[in-house]
C-alpha cells in the first residue's frame, strides 16, 4: 500500500461499519510505532500533526516523515493536518505532501466557519486530497468549555462546505486523561438524521473503549482522534527506560525502548475501532 487520502480510508469504513484511528503524533518514535501497530492489525491508520507537533517540527519535515512511512507501509496511511487554524497552515501542509487537511474554524461564527472551510475544501479537492472541518466546539480538559454541535447547523455546514469528514462536539473533550466521559448519543443520532458525511470524534481518549467500539460499528462516526492515552504510554515507557539505568545518556538507545510499549497500546486502540470480521474490508 501507499499513502492514502482521508476519503479513501473513511468511505470503506462507513460502508463496512468500523472506524479508523486518527493517532496524534509528536515525533518519529510515536509515528513509527503507530504504523507498526496498523500493520500488525492489518488496518489503515491516520497520522496526525497537530499544533504542538508543528511547533516542534516544521511541516515540510513532517510531510516527508509521514510520506516515507506511508510509502513503505503494507496498509493505507493518511498524512493528516490536525487543527489547521489558517488558510496558510493548510496551504503549507498541502505543499508539504499531506493528503488530508483539517481546518478548524470552530471558534468562529457559523457563516465564517462555513465560508473559510469551503475555501479550504475546494483547494484540497483541486489537489486531489481530502478536507475535514469542525462544527460546534470541542473544548479542553481544564481549559475552554465545549459548545455542542447543533444538528441543523451541522447539516448546513456539511452541505455548504463539501467536507469529506465533519468533526462534531457531542460531549467529547480534548486532553482528557481518564475515560469517565461518554458521548451524547441522542445528539449523535440527531446529527446523523440530517447528514450523510462521515463523522469525527476529537478527544477520543476520554471516551470509554466500549462506547468507541459500539459507535464505530453502529453509527456514522468513522474516525476517532486519540492522542492523550498514547502520549501517556510513551511517557511511561520513556520514564521507565531512563530510570532503569540513570547513567545512560544516548537518547537513541533510550528512545528505542518506547517502541514496543507504544505499539502495543496503539494496537489496542486500532483494534477496538476495527471491523468485527477477522479480515478488514478491501481498500
Amino acid at each position: 500500500m501507499s499513502i492514502a487520502t482521508l476519503a479513501e480510508v473513511l468511505q470503506p469504513a462507513l460502508k463496512g461499519g468500523y472506524a479508523v484511528a486518527g493517532l496524534v503524533t509528536l515525533g518519529w518514535e510515536d509515528m513509527r510505532a503507530y504504523v507498526a501497530a496498523a500493520e500488525a492489525e492489518n488496518l489503515p491508520v491516520i497520522l496526525q500533526a497537530g499544533p504542538s507537533c508543528r511547533a516542534h517540527t516544521p511541516l515540510p519535515v513532517l510531510g516527508k516523515m509521514f510520506r516515507y512511512l506511508a510509502e513503505n507501509a503494507s496498509v493505507p496511511v493518511v498524512a493528516h493536518l490536525d487543527h489547521g487554524y489558517t488558510f496558510e497552515d493548510c496551504r503549507e501542509a498541502l505543499d508539504s505532501g499531506f493528503t488530508s487537511l483539517m481546518f478548524d474554524g470552530s471558534r468562529k461564527p457559523l457563516e465564517q466557519n462555513i465560508e473559510e472551510t469551503a475555501r479550504i475544501a475546494e483547494m484540497a479537492h483541486e489537489a486531489g486530497i481530502s478536507c475535514e472541518g469542525e462544527i460546534g466546539f470541542v473544548g479542553y480538559s481544564g481549559g475552554e468549555n465545549s459548545a455542542g454541535t447543533d444538528p441543523e447547523e451541522a447539516a448546513k455546514f456539511a452541505r455548504e462546505t463539501g467536507v469529506d469528514a465533519m468533526a462534531i462536539s457531542v460531549g467529547n473533550v480534548h486532553l482528557q486523561q481518564d475515560r469517565q466521559g461518554g458521548l451524547d448519543e441522542p445528539r449523535i443520532r440527531a446529527i446523523e438524521a440530517l447528514t450523510a458525511v462521515p463523522l469525527v470524534i476529537h478527544g477520543g481518549s476520554g471516551v470509554p473503549v466500549a462506547q468507541r467500539t459500539a459507535l464505530a460499528r453502529g453509527s456514522r462516526i468513522c474516525k476517532f482522534n486519540i492522542g492523550t492515552e498514547l502520549r501517556m504510554a510513551f511517557g511511561a515507557a520513556l520514564r521507565e527506560a531512563v530510570n532503569r539505568d540513570p547513567d545512560r545518556f544516548d537518547r537513541v538507545t533510550i528512545l528505542k525502548e518506547t517502541h514496543d510499549p507504544v505499539t502495543a497500546v496503539a494496537r489496542q486502540v486500532i483494534r477496538a475501532l476495527g471491523p468485527t470480521q477477522p479480515e478488514p474490508a478491501q481498500f
